[in-house]
């Protein structure tokens, strides 16, 4: 069990994520996932998706002969981020931790922006988009009901410490986590 009650039954459902931990990391660390080199997801040796970090994400628009600069004015670098192929959806993540008060808390206010703007840039890949941020508890303070409210309102999503495999539209393994 890790703190706070979070692991135990979720390392088979979901990703846990501590501190900075990143998405392969979390996936190489289960039954029947495997992230290669590339960045390439596996599940049961089938390719189900890919994983960019920061710059990771021009690279393959690079690779895909997107011109970034002709559909956004500036770059976005995320957090993390995934392209699942299983549903044909790119899921942009961002983690948020905060131990005391300070600029994280305007940051998550700019979710809704943020959103329309990687739609705008991943449009000629005719995928969906969906922008979710991992918090770890700190967010669960009365003072951020509002803005936890606000990113829901605007068709973005949050978890805290954890994110569903299913909520990422990947299989989940029937054993508990490798190890």
């Amino acid at each position: 069990m890790k703190k706070n009650g979070i692991g135990g039954g979720n390392t088979r459902t979901g990703l846990v994520f501590e501190g900075k931990t990143d998405l392969k990391t979390l996936l190489n660390a289960m039954n029947d996932y495997s992230v290669d080199n590339n960045n390439t997801v596996f599940y049961k040796d089938k390719k189900v998706g890919y994983i960019f970090v920061k710059h990771d994400l021009y690279k393959f628009l690079k690779r895909e002969k997107i011109d970034w600069s002709k559909y956004i004015s500036k770059r976005l670098l995320p957090d993390s981020s995934i392209y699942v192929l299983l549903n044909n959806v790119f899921y942009i993540i961002e983690c948020k931790y905060q131990e005391v008060g300070g600029s994280v808390d305007e940051k998550l206010q700019t979710c809704d922006f943020k959103k329309k703007q990687y739609k705008k840039l991943l449009s000629s890949l005719n995928v969906e988009v969906e922008y979710i941020y991992i918090l770890n508890d700190w967010f669960r303070k009365h003072p951020y009901k509002d803005v936890l409210d606000y990113i829901h309102s605007v068709g973005c999503d949050y978890y805290f410490n954890y994110i569903p495999l299913k909520r990422l539209g990947l299989p989940v393994p029937e054993e508990n986590s490798k190890g």
